[in-house]
């Protein structure tokens, strides 16, 4: 009855006792084979900490009678369970066992894992049923994932797959393996025959910068290698651009999200050495459990570690396989308009009406027969999945979570399109190919000729929103975009610029004053603004005061003689400043905004005041608002740009005149912290938003706004270079992010990555 083994004293008949997991990596550990060391917390332990806490009987009540496809019951009985799990104190002699080996590993980082008495079995994958903490760092933080990983047998996918799969909850207990961390470079999965083709002498290995968690959810879309199996022969190499990587941050003992170098984003991830080596690996493991694997490795200064393996469980009986191939063969014979193309995941061909999901609480409006189209999914989307006839992913690779169930529930899958939820239309009927990993329009029969058009190219963009907590806006400046942009999944304009459109004008407006042409300068400025409008609408539309600098004035037709030469404009004549000596022609940009809400009825329509320096200009601004007649109420916003060091300093001071929402023009906020022109090719190297001193004003203005209920964004550009401050934004509780159109689609991705992240790390209490 040991609460308590090393990893090296397991071995793949222990499954009652560590798990499928836990078997599985003590008998890797045994045979040789680089597993991590580490020990598990066993199904005693787990099966003590339950009776002494008198959980068992509590627990099965509330399973009993459970509909598993009654959705919102399923997930209330759940959260009720883990919350009893995780509120029960532990009992004190297990409590010491795991802190002792923990100790006698030289504590450090490990991975607390889940491993289920009925998992990684030949029949039932269970994938990522149970949950998984990297990085854990302490005696306290391990003492919580580890608690954590108890519960997690009673999520409502693990609840849900259980029954389906007809297996007793009572049957099933919890072990919990922790291993020491792999710092991993490189991380993927590899499959020791490809799971789609039923080929057993092909090995796939499928690899991504950074730790595997981002594979395994098919958060990216991976490189794909194909290797032989008896020669180790390299028959194929997919590179595919990772942007971005999930890797540990000792600073803030999380994980967080990095953006990699350009130059490292269209690289290939594994050298052909380390490729042939990890194969090696995947072959001497298929050999030693006499059956195909399904192998997590990881990547740490050229040493290659396998983190779990498992039998792949979607192979069909040989005797089954040239029927299969046949009969599939003779279906990807279709014709017809190709609307997306992907990676291949789950063999066969359907059709159906697409239903778009961007969350699993929509589960419930996935009806039998529909294909479910989804950015990615997780083991929260398997009651959807079971009743779809086909899946269709925007990433992911023939590895990835959406593949395997797939492969499982026998529905054809196409992964890695990369817009599937942008492209598809909610209702429209479409036919997926599983087997050449292609997406159809309309119903499609099979022919004998294949005769596939090209791609489309001008399919329009589905306006659905992709559910994240934090909105994503663009920056605008061009009318003439604004009906393509405002038809992708984008909740406004976060930053209107004027700047285009005054260039547009092409003359000064103190000439066409002069001239008596002001009305005509507002006149076609309102047109442009309004044009903006009218696509976004209802969604605002935040527009923010002509910010241009006296060279860029001087530019315009009759500038010369208005604009006085500036050594230094950057920080001279303009935005706020400007507008209190010229109220002429601000009163010219008031007139448009009052012409664009008032005249065409453009509510949508806020105000942002740029480049404000000190709490006097601001509220002598707001003071020829109010003159004009705009004034802050229920459907005219004030913004204010965060773009010169006195506005973080004072910000509390500039909120209580009267602020709706504030913006981070990280541009100028950089350059004026660091004191460095960044278009100063000879300092231009030093400019970096993610500079401490940048990021600590950055989490300042976020918090200091929440707390005063005012909204905040950003419209620099760092949140479309660097991801790592989109998650300090999204971490600190940004209300939005704003950034260019090319960068929506990628940005949403990654917020809903944070934000899963964040709920994890506050699980553990990080």
């Amino acid at each position: 009855m040991r609460l308590v083994i090393l990893i090296s004293e397991a071995t793949k008949e222990d499954i009652p006792l560590v798990g499928g997991k836990g078997a599985n990596l003590g008998e890797m550990y045994q045979a040789g084979f680089p597993v991590p060391r580490g020990f598990i917390v066993t199904a005693h332990a787990y099966d003590l900490f339950m009776k002494r806490n008198q959980l068992y009987k509590k627990v099965y009540k509330l399973l009993k009678g459970l509909n598993p496809e009654d959705s919102r019951r399923l997930q209330k009985t759940s959260v009720e369970i883990e919350r009893l799990i995780e509120n029960a104190p532990y009992p004190e002699e297990l409590r010491r066992e795991i802190e002792k080996y923990y100790e006698d590993m030289g504590e450090g980082l490990v991975a607390v894992r889940s491993s289920a008495t009925a998992e990684d079995l030949p029949d039932a994958s269970f994938a990522g049923q149970q949950k998984t903490f990297l990085n854990v760092s302490s005696k306290a933080f391990l003492l919580k994932a580890v608690k954590k990983c108890f519960a997690s047998l009673f999520e409502a996918r693990a609840i849900y797959y259980r029954i389906q799969k007809g297996f007793s909850h009572e049957a099933v207990k919890l072990a919990v393996p922790v291993q020491k961390m792999v710092a991993s470079e490189v991380s993927g999965i590899m499959f020791t025959a490809d799971p789609v083709s039923l080929d057993r002498e092909t090995i796939i290995i499928e690899a991504g910068f950074g730790l595997g968690e981002a594979i395994v959810s098919g958060a990216v879309t991976p490189d794909i290698y194909e290797v032989d199996k008896s020669s180790l022969e390299i028959k194929r190499v997919e590179v595919h651009k990772q942007g971005w990587a999930i890797v540990y941050d000792s600073q803030k003992n999380a994980n967080v999200h990095k953006t990699l170098p350009k130059s490292q984003q269209e690289k290939q991830k594994l050298s052909e050495a380390l490729i042939k080596q990890v194969a090696a690996l995947g072959r001497q493991v298929e050999a030693h459990y006499q059956k195909p694997q399904d192998i997590e490795w990881a990547v740490e200064k050229d040493k290659v570690y396998l983190i779990q393996t498992r039998p792949i469980t979607t192979l069909k009986k040989e005797a089954r396989v040239k029927e299969a191939a046949s009969h599939l063969e003779a279906e990807a014979k279709t014709g017809g308009e190709i609307l997306l193309r992907g990676t291949p995941a789950s063999l066969g061909v359907a059709s159906g009406p697409v239903r778009i999901l961007h969350s699993p609480s929509e589960i419930e409006r996935v009806a039998p027969g529909d294909v479910l189209v989804t950015e990615m999914t997780t083991p929260d989307y398997v009651p959807a999945m079971k009743k779809a006839v086909a899946i269709v992913t925007d990433t992911g690779g023939k590895t990835s979570h959406a593949a395997i169930v797939s492969r499982e529930l026998g529905v054809p899958c196409v992964v890695g399109t990369g817009m599937a939820t942008h492209v598809l239309k909610e209702g429209i009927f479409v036919t997926v190919d599983g087997t050449r990993g292609l997406v159809y329009k309309g119903k499609v029969e099979p022919q004998k000729e294949i005769a596939p058009s090209a791609p489309t190219a001008n399919i329009a963009l589905r306006t659905d929103e992709l559910i994240t907590a934090t909105k994503v806006y663009v920056n605008l400046a061009e009318p003439e975009l604004a009906q393509k942009v405002a038809a992708m999944p984008v909740d406004g304009v976060g930053l209107l610029r004027a700047e285009f459109m005054l260039s547009g004008i092409g003359e000064h407006p103190k000439a066409m004053l002069e001239s008596g042409r002001g009305k005509e300068f507002t006149k076609k400025l309102a047109e442009g603004i309004a044009e903006i409008c009218s696509a976004f609408y209802p969604r605002p539309v935040v527009y923010r005061t002509t910010d241009f600098k006296t060279n860029e004035y001087r530019n315009l037709k009759g500038g010369e003689k208005y604009e006085p030469k500036e050594e230094n404009p950057m920080i001279g004549f303009r935005g706020a400043a400007r507008y209190i000596k010229e109220p002429e022609v601000f009163n010219l940009e008031l007139d448009a905004i009052l012409e664009v809400r008032e005249k065409r009825e453009l509510k949508n329509l806020y105000l942002m005041i740029p480049f404000v320096r000190t709490c006097e200009e601001m509220r002598r601004v707001q003071e020829l608002l109010a003159q004009r007649g705009l004034q802050r109420s229920r459907d005219f916003k004030l913004w204010m740009m965060v773009e010169v060091p006195s506005n973080v300093i004072l910000l509390k001071d500039f909120l209580a005149l009267g602020i709706d929402g504030v913006s981070l023009g990280t541009n100028d906020l950089t350059q004026l912290i660091l004191g460095i022109d960044r278009d100063n090719a000879i300092v231009a190297s030093e400019f970096d938003e993610r500079d401490p001193a940048v990021v600590k004003a950055i989490s300042y203005t976020v918090r200091t706004c929440r707390q005063h209920n005012v909204t905040v964004s950003i419209c620099g550009q760092a949140p479309s270079v660097f991801p790592e401050i989109t998650e300090l934004l999204v971490r600190e509780g940004a209300t939005s992010v704003s950034v260019a159109p090319d960068m929506i689609i990628p940005t949403r991705k990654l917020i809903a990555s944070v934000e899963k992240r964040i709920l994890l790390d506050k699980e553990l209490g990080i």
